[in-house]
This record gives structure tokens, C-alpha cells and sequence, in this order.
């Protein structure tokens, strides 16, 4: 097996590996609240149930975060790469100190997820990209949650909250006063600190609107594209060991029919609208975009495809498209076709692995079929297969 398809598969037991850690943690940390006795293992005599049952609580924290590290995984971002990292180790030592049976396949799950997430370093190498408004946004909330944290804990006893000694005490009431949820637990008993609460109320529900529009714009944003028949960043992300056809024309009908009875996943790259939309229309994956530039390349997943191919109508697109790929992705699989057989050299020289001329091919077994050559037919299903 070759190195990508090694990674490929390492990544995909990562992902899964995460994922199955993550939802023993959620279930083994319920368990956990439920019964906070621990009765299992070698520490379980020295263990109080008070401090099984914190670690349950949080082992359900830890899962849920575990959840968001696999999406992230599956993305392959980086920054889930590191987070997945450090918190292995935690629900390893979540689970050892819950001390109960179910436990132990968390803790063995944590510590085989640990060298797998290791050996799969190189897959997960995607920075992440937030948007301004997404970074905005979260600046927003973390600075209303302080503001109120703190003005409240300075305004903690007969100043205006009677309710809060503790600076947990503080961030409990900031929470709740701005996300209107208002328990009525803690209430301020000054003007003072009721000016105070109301702009903390008005700050926060704002802040709170902000932080959902940016986070349910971009969901909203790929369902509507979804019903436009238009592939979403996650569709994007997650095409893998795919064939990428870069451009469209009359030459590359044959090969998506071909690719589409094999039932390998491809998509295909164009600049033009009409042919986007005709393509979509027959469900094939489309991505508008100049296929001879190394963004729309990466965008399509280069680096994941099992092969690209450049069978355009166009020698010269073809060849730019061919130059692009083998510069930036130098060990992914080339085929390339020739309209004018002159043009075959120049195909090789710009990186084709395979450069075929159909006209040539073609040519040749009619001319043999002609003759009667009945090996003809069979042989143009061979070069099909080729290509």
C-alpha cells in the first residue's frame, strides 16, 4: 500500500478511534453521576465518592469536547489534532478515577487512541479559518462575561450582591442575567448594582444574538447551498480518494460516464456557470472555479485523490492544469489527453504520468475494424479501463 492510502486509513481509525472514546466518556461519565461509587480497581478503596462523582460530571464535559475534537479531526484540522491530544489523557485519568467496570474500556480506548492520533500527525495539518465576524463574535462574549464577572464580584456583599462571595459566584449570576435564563437566586439589592445588572442584561443578550448569527450564518449558508445542489466546504472536505476532472468538455463526457459506472467518487472543476449547473442537474459533484489554478485544486482536495484527470478540448488548459498539480502535489496520479497528437510531448514534459491522444486511438481501430481486426473492440475497452 502506498504512503497516502496509508494516512489516509490512519486518519479515518483516528477519527473513529476519537469519536468511540468520546461517546464512552459522555456514557461512562453519566453512569458515573448516577452512582458515584467506586468499587473497582485498584484505587477504588482510596477514592471518596465525592471525587468519583466530580469526575463523572466532568468525564461528560470531556466527552462532548471529545465530539467537537473528532469533527475537527475529520476536517483535518490541526488545532483538533492538538486538543484531541491533551484531552486522551484526561479521560484516561477521568476513567481511572471513577474506579467503576465500565470504565475500563475508556481508560484501554483513551490509551490505543494515544500512538494512532501520534502516528497520524501528518494527516491533520489544515489551519483553521474563522472568519472576522466569527472572531468578533467570540471577542464579544468573552469580554461581556468578564466585564460582568468582575464588576459583579466587586460589587459583591451589602454594595449591591448579597448572594456572592466566590468569583464563581460572580460568573454564575454574569451567566444567567445575560443569557435571560434568571433564576432570581442572586438579585441586586442596590441601585447601583441593579444599573449594573441591566447593563450586563443588555450587553450580554446582545453578545449571545452575535455569537449564534455567526455561528448558525455559516450552517444556514450550507443548507441553502445544499438545496441549490451546490457542494458545502464540509462536502468538499470530505471527498477522499476521489478523481478530480479538471475542466469540462466534450472529451470528458465518456469519462465521467466511465468513473460514474465504476462508482468512484469524483468532481469536476470548471469555470463555466452553464456547464456547473447542467452537471449538477445529473448530480455530479461540481466545483466552479479556473481548474488550472492551485487554489481551486487544493479546494477540490489534491491532495487526497486517488487521480486528476486534464481532458479538456484544450491542450494548452490542459497542460497549465497538468504543470499546477504536479508542482504542488507532486506524487498524485496524472492522465492527461491529447487532442493533437503533437501535443503528447508536451504533456509528458509538463508532468503527466499517462498522456493518451483519442483522436490517434480512435483512428487506429476503426482503420483495424475496417480490415475486420476483431480484437479492435476489445482492445478499446483496454484503454478505456487505462483511462
Amino acid at each position: 500500500m502506498d504512503v497516502p492510502g496509508v494516512k489516509r486509513v490512519t486518519g479515518r481509525v483516528a477519527v473513529a478511534l476519537t469519536l468511540a472514546v468520546a461517546a464512552l466518556s459522555v456514557g461512562v461519565g453519566i453512569l458515573g453521576i448516577v452512582d458515584p461509587t467506586a468499587n473497582f480497581g485498584p484505587f477504588a478503596q482510596y477514592i471518596p465518592p465525592a471525587i468519583s462523582q466530580t469526575a463523572g460530571f466532568t468525564g461528560s464535559l470531556t466527552g462532548f469536547l471529545m465530539v467537537m475534537s473528532a469533527f475537527g479531526l475529520r476536517r483535518g484540522l490541526r488545532a483538533a489534532w492538538y486538543s484531541t491530544m491533551v484531552l486522551l489523557p484526561v479521560t484516561a485519568g477521568q476513567g481511572l478515577v471513577q474506579a467503576t467496570p465500565y470504565s475500563v474500556p475508556l481508560v484501554v480506548l483513551s490509551f490505543v487512541a494515544f500512538p494512532v492520533l501520534a502516528v497520524a500527525r501528518s494527516r491533520f495539518d489544515e489551519p483553521i479559518s474563522l472568519s472576522t465576524s466569527a472572531v468578533a463574535a467570540g471577542g464579544a462574549l468573552a469580554g461581556v462575561q468578564a466585564y460582568g464577572t468582575i464588576g459583579t464580584y466587586a460589587l459583591r456583599g451589602e454594595r449591591g450582591f448579597t448572594g456572592v462571595n466566590t468569583m464563581l459566584d460572580a460568573f454564575y449570576y454574569t451567566l444567567v442575567t445575560s443569557s435571560t435564563v434568571g433564576y432570581g437566586d442572586v438579585t441586586p439589592t442596590t441601585q447601583e448594582a441593579r444599573l449594573f445588572s441591566l447593563s450586563v442584561l443588555v450587553l450580554g443578550t446582545a453578545s449571545f444574538a452575535i455569537a449564534l448569527g455567526a455561528l448558525l450564518g455559516p450552517a444556514l449558508e450550507a443548507r441553502f447551498a445544499s438545496a441549490l445542489g451546490r457542494m458545502t466546504q464540509s462536502d468538499l472536505e470530505s471527498l477522499d480518494g476521489h478523481v478530480v476532472v479538471a475542466g469540462y468538455g466534450d472529451l470528458t463526457e465518456p469519462i465521467l460516464s466511465e468513473l460514474a459506472a465504476s462508482g468512484r467518487q469524483l468532481i469536476v472543476l470548471t469555470a463555466s456557470d452553464g456547464d456547473a449547473s447542467a452537471l449538477r442537474e445529473r448530480d455530479v459533484n461540481v466545483l466552479v472555479g479556473d481548474p488550472t489554478d492551485e487554489e481551486t485544486l487544493d479546494r477540490a482536495g489534491v491532495e487526497r485523490a486517488r487521480a486528476v484527470v486534464a481532458a479538456t478540448n484544450d491542450d494548452g488548459e490542459d497542460a497549465l492544469a497538468v504543470l499546477t498539480v504536479r508542482e504542488s502535489h507532486p506524487d498524485v496520479r496524472v492522465v492527461a489527453a491529447a487532442t493533437e497528437q503533437e501535443n503528447e510531448p508536451k504533456l509528458r514534459r509538463a508532468g503527466a504520468d499517462v498522456v493518451i491522444s483519442p483522436a490517434v486511438i480512435g483512428g487506429r481501430l476503426l482503420a483495424r475494424s475496417a480490415l475486420g481486426d476483431e480484437n479492435a473492440e476489445q482492445e478499446a475497452a483496454d484503454v478505456g479501463d487505462e483511462v
